[in-house]
């Protein structure tokens, strides 16, 4: 994982051992990120230090359906994670609250709609649009 400082333009390796970081998400107030690693099937989850750097790394959740892909957190701050089955739920002391069944793989996703409480899921061959009554962290916060 990289990071580019905006002011100097400098890359910077923050997170230099996974084998294939796919999906990432910050936290809604951004003092955690979370990064999937589709080789290794997990999540890891870091806290942002000096609003520039990473600690921590613990695996945060494994997926035994396919591999984790894209990932985004709600307002409450449950961790959402696309999967071979559908949508993974998390709670964000790592509990699988449940999941979203899909009838394809699901390759990613995100929170739209004007309060951001419709999700849309990309799946291997087709676009799948659902209200859901909670909504998506915003960016920045």
């Amino acid at each position: 994982m990289y990071r580019l400082d905006p002011a100097s333009a400098a890359v910077q390796v923050i997170a230099g051992d996974f084998e294939r970081p796919n999906g990432l998400a910050f936290s809604p107030d951004e003092r955690q990120l979370y990064i999937s690693d589709s080789r290794r099937k997990h999540i890891r989850v870091f806290d942002v230090t000096g609003g520039s750097a990473l600690t921590g790394g613990k695996v945060f959740a494994t997926c035994g359906a396919g591999t984790f892909d894209g990932i985004r957190l709600d307002t409450s701050s449950r961790i959402w994670a696309a999967a071979a089955d559908g949508l993974h739920c998390f709670d964000p002391d790592g509990t699988l609250i449940g999941k979203l069944h899909v009838p394809e793989v699901v390759a990613n996703f995100t929170f739209g709609g004007a309060k951001g409480n419709h999700l849309f899921i990309c799946a291997s061959s087709s676009l799948y649009s659902i209200l859901v009554n909670f909504n998506g962290a915003r960016y920045p916060r």
